[in-house]
């Protein structure tokens, strides 16, 4: 392998929990609510889906939410539109607490590297394999990269949004691939989503995928990286 192609969400960082999140927002917003209700608002916003990079929809989407939800990845408008829609099925204190969320969720301060991404990521730039984000997104994450360190270790971002294609198309793969200068056979496609980032074997990259799940609870997923890019 002379490339790494990595997911962002749930690969080499992870979002704050829904209640870190909103605790943040009212904070900020000087709308503190009682810890009973607080946590009543954090899980309805979590089974609404309304967290960018949580948990899933477990309720009903409203027909102009589900109209762009499949799409939301592919502008910046989409995906806005996507989340607050479902945020705004929670009721809060103040209705322009649904924005700020949005906004909230792409600071750097509500992100988290897995603990060995600066480890695997600085071993594959000592080893001089090229590395690549490719992402389902609809805001640039350049920032949380640099807030968090992370940025010297990465040649290219290949974000969906900017280029109006989300995987699995391979099309994205394919961008990520001539931006790094590399052909896809030499490359791995390291991610969480086995639809979404399994798209990359269409175009004859390997696959590696890892869990979704808590940095306190993935201390070294993406370690056997590592060893595979080896082979």
């Amino acid at each position: 392998m002379t490339a790494v192609l990595f997911d962002f969400s749930g690969t080499l960082f992870r979002i704050e929990s829904t209640e870190s999140w909103l605790r943040a927002v009212l904070d900020e917003a000087g709308l503190p609510l009682t810890g009973a209700e607080l946590t009543h608002a954090a899980q309805a916003l979590e089974n609404a889906g309304a967290l960018p990079g949580g948990t899933a929809p477990g309720v009903p989407m409203p027909d102009e939410v589900a109209a762009v939800w499949e799409v939301r990845d592919e502008s910046a408008e989409l995906h806005r539109a996507a989340y607050t829609g479902l945020s705004r099925l929670v009721p809060l204190p103040d209705p322009a607490l649904h924005d700020a969320l949005y906004e909230r969720h792409m600071s750097p301060a509500a992100w988290q590297p897995y603990p060995d991404a600066a480890e695997v990521l600085g071993t594959l730039r000592e080893r001089g394999i090229k590395v690549g984000v490719v992402s389902n997104i609809g805001w640039d994450l350049r920032p949380v990269f640099r807030a968090h360190g992370l940025d010297p270790y990465v040649d290219a971002y290949v974000l969906s949004y900017e280029h109006g294609v989300q995987k699995p198309d391979p099309r994205l793969f394919k961008t990520a691939c001539a931006a790094l200068g590399v052909e896809p056979q030499d490359v791995l496609m390291v991610g969480d989503d086995r639809r979404a980032d399994g798209g990359a074997a269409a175009l004859g990259c390997g696959v590696h995928f890892v869990d979704h799940l808590p940095v306190t609870r993935r201390p070294d997923g993406l370690r056997p990286v590592l060893d595979l890019v080896d082979r």
